[in-house]
């Protein structure tokens, strides 16, 4: 069966564009030109990926962005902003809407296909019968369900987005180390982005606002200046009393101040 994608894309020369290489690549191609039918066209056909233009009429790209991901029929999955606003902001925005990942216009149609194959990679929705949808990883009050996207944090599930449970995957995998931005870069995004490392920082902000008793203040994410990321938890007698901390910090006032 054909993997399929979903362009959302109001430039018509774009999107036939785009549309005809991508269905000469062997993708299976539905099209809308606004966010309105984008929405119901999800929705129809729950594409195995979807390409989402930013500035769209109807329904702009970051709010369809947003409604994708609080509908649980299509809330996992994969998005790829495509957009000419390419500046750190814009990207921080989109990221923080919940795109997976973002090309600027213009763009060269072998690394749009480049990127499209690495998150359909990354979140195993072009391989769902891989040996390795089953693997659960863990170390001290983590697990790791990679079936699900969710990790199992003080035995409470949390859910994570594709790019949280990579980056989270990448940093327990080497567990008490410091990661560099170059490898989670290489790693995480499946191929060599720029060291935009504002794309890591969302990333990590996001995570500690669902593991960190205090995200302004982590202590399990810890920021290695000039290196990188180290993911540190606790193990045997110290899980009880850090579960503890865990429950009696966590208040609403602190999931939205978290700071990199």
């Amino acid at each position: 069966m054909k993997i399929s994608i979903l362009l959302i894309e109001d430039d018509r020369d774009m999107r036939d564009l785009v549309a005809r290489h991508l269905e000469h690549s062997g993708f299976d191609v539905q099209k809308a030109e606004d966010g309105i039918k984008g929405q119901a066209l999800a929705l129809q056909y729950s594409p195995d990926l979807i390409l989402l233009d930013l500035m769209l009429p109807s329904v702009d790209g970051l709010t369809l962005c947003q409604r994708l991901r609080r509908d649980e029929r299509t809330s996992n999955i994969p998005i790829l902003m495509i957009t000419a606003l390419g500046g750190l902001k814009d990207k921080v925005t989109g990221f923080n809407s919940g795109a997976d990942d973002y090309i600027t216009k213009p763009f060269d149609l072998e690394e749009l296909h480049v990127r499209i194959k690495a998150l359909l990679r990354r979140t195993n929705r072009a391989q769902l019968n891989s040996s390795n949808q089953q693997e659960i990883l863990n170390y001290g009050p983590l697990t790791l369900v990679p079936e699900r996207f969710e990790a199992i944090w003080f035995e409470s599930p949390v859910r994570l987005t594709h790019l949280e449970f990579e980056l989270l995957h990448c940093l327990l995998q080497r567990h008490g180390q410091t990661v560099s931005p170059a490898l989670i870069l290489k790693e995480v995004w499946g191929y060599e982005p720029d060291d935009d490392i504002e794309t890591i920082r969302v990333h990590i902000r996001h995570l500690r606002t669902k593991l960190e008793p205090d995200p302004r203040k982590p202590i399990y994410i810890k920021t290695v200046y000039g290196a990188g990321y180290c993911l540190e938890l606790p193990i045997g007698s110290q899980v009880e009393t850090a579960r503890q901390e865990f429950i009696q910090a966590r208040n609403p006032d602190l999931i939205n101040s978290a700071v990199d």
